[in-house]
């Protein structure tokens, strides 16, 4: 939880949605949203 405190607000609430509120039929679609802008974080990295 520790690293949770040291995350910026909009990510905290976007976890909070995540696991209160959003829909079933919308994790997919949230997830794949996430993986695609990690792993495009991460090529920009290696460049």
């Amino acid at each position: 939880m520790k690293e949770l405190d040291q995350m910026p607000k909009s990510i905290v609430k976007a976890l909070r949605y995540i696991k209160q509120d959003a829909p079933k039929d919308k994790l997919d679609v949230i997830h794949q949203l996430l993986q695609q802008a990690i792993a495009q974080r991460k090529l920009e990295e290696t460049r």
